[in-house]
């Protein structure tokens, strides 16, 4: 199946470029609301599993509080907060930033990325350490060793596995390694939008601490000028995280979720689809804007969805 064109980039009133992807709304209940293109089709979900991984962590025996809880779910921007955050847990649980097992990087954040180039890259201020930090912190309290923490054949790993089939519903259909080096489980878009759809709604437990620690520190999750932290700040009881390679869920306090994944993995091409979707579920994102179209520093054009996307 080859999936529509989502969203179409226009420069002076001529499509110059398109995105094919698939998405899908799912109900309260988990049943599909509204879908295009193949939302069956297993896909990696990158960092929008995050939130299922750290559920994964609770169900292991972790004991966290909720700010280092939503940095564990985080693709943070590397400001300093994020990455003191992450030393801080580390600390916390007798480990050095030499535990880390994500490569070292530069913050995403610019001036903070400005303010380390001296100092060259670090573990902690890799957008993914706050998770290997709870990853780590984890098997400290539980016992298990932390060498290896990042193997899919750790015991942290496989509970990990079996709590995003649960949350899903689905078997996983292949194990992956992610870019921070952490492993990552391919299941379809319905079965990301439903797990989201299931944090929100739960009464308590794991599932429902991950859904208010994110929702209660987005700025944890994300940074400054994110998507995630727009979008949280903006619209009450919201539950969003986004993924690399155009992968986005959120989730709304009924429990109604959204799952899409672009196919070329376009990071511009998420914005407009979720503006489109939220409006399409009668909803105001605030301060969220798509990218302009530019020529010659001045906007020329849009990325907008395409034509009768919703009907």
């Amino acid at each position: 199946m080859t999936n529509p064109v989502l969203v179409e980039v226009v420069r002076s009133g001529f499509v110059e470029s398109t995105h094919r992807g698939a998405l899908v709304i799912t109900a309260p209940d988990g049943s599909v609301r509204f879908s295009v293109g193949d939302i069956e089709r297993p896909v990696y979900p990158r960092s929008s599993n995050k939130p299922l991984q750290a559920a994964g962590m609770l169900r292991a025996g972790l004991t966290i509080g909720d700010e280092d809880l939503a940095l564990g779910c985080g693709s943070h921007n590397g400001e300093p907060g994020h990455v003191e955050g992450a030393l801080s847990m580390l600390s916390r649980a007798g480990l050095t930033e030499d535990a880390l097992a994500c490569p070292p990087a530069f913050p995403l954040h610019e001036p903070s990325m400005l303010a380390m180039a001296a100092a060259g890259k670090r573990r902690a201020a890799m957008n993914c350490s706050g998770k290997h930090a709870a990853m780590l912190t984890t098997c400290v309290q539980v016992g298990w060793p932390t060498e290896d923490y990042a193997a899919a054949t750790h015991p942290l790993q496989k509970v990990i596995q079996a709590t995003v089939s649960d949350l899903t519903g689905e078997p996983i259909e292949t194990v992956g390694v992610d870019g921070c080096g952490a492993p990552l489980f391919a299941f379809s878009l319905t079965g990301l939008a439903r797990s989201f759809g299931r944090l929100v709604t739960a009464t308590d437990g794991p599932e429902r601490r991950v859904a208010d620690a994110v929702r209660a520190h987005p700025w944890r999750v994300a940074g400054t000028g994110r998507e995630d932290t727009v979008l949280m700040e903006s619209v009450d009881g919201l539950l969003s995280k986004v993924g690399a390679e155009g992968v986005h869920a959120f989730a709304l306090p009924d429990g109604t979720a959204l799952a899409l994944k672009i196919d070329d993995g376009a990071a511009r091409a998420r914005v407009p689809l979720l503006l489109a979707t939220l409006h399409h579920l009668g909803i105001d994102p605030g301060g969220l804007a798509r990218d302009a179209v530019l020529g010659g520093g001045e906007p020329v054009g849009e990325l907008r969805v395409a034509a009768g996307l919703f009907g």
